[in-house]
């Protein structure tokens, strides 16, 4: 008589696995949309209003009107005199900043105008924007 041993094998059931982490994927996938980056608390240090920074430089003041009337510093010039007319200021200063005023109804490609000049003359660029109303 010979006895034979059945060799079983054991198995671990993974078909409801992939229903588990779907599941997961997806209220991760929730939670992380539902987390505002206003809702880290930074405590921000204050300023005080009352100290007033002397600054040596002097910002070149570009202005461009919705009717495309440039201005350097307050004085109308015609577009094809805007880099002559930046650079004259810009050789006074070491570090020359253009401080650009644009109308909110011009097209980005006025601005990139603009800041090409400036970039071609080494000044840096600041856009002037309004003052936001304090809720």
């Amino acid at each position: 008589m010979t006895l034979r041993k059945r060799h079983r094998e054991s198995e671990v059931s993974t078909d409801s696995l992939n229903d588990i982490m779907f599941f997961l994927l997806l209220f991760f996938l929730i939670l992380s949309t539902m987390v505002s980056p206003n809702s880290i608390k930074v405590n921000l240090p204050k300023a005080d209003a009352e100290k007033i920074v002397q600054n040596q430089t002097h910002p070149i003041h570009v202005a461009l009107t919705k009717d495309k009337k440039y201005f350097v510093n307050n004085v109308e010039i015609q577009k094809e005199g805007l880099q002559a007319e930046i650079s004259k200021f810009a050789a006074k200063e070491a570090e020359p900043t253009v401080l650009m005023h644009l109308d909110k109804e011009l097209s980005i490609q006025d601005e990139i105008d603009v800041m090409t000049i400036c970039y071609k003359l080494k000044c840096k660029t600041v856009l002037a924007t309004a003052a936001s109303e304090k809720k």
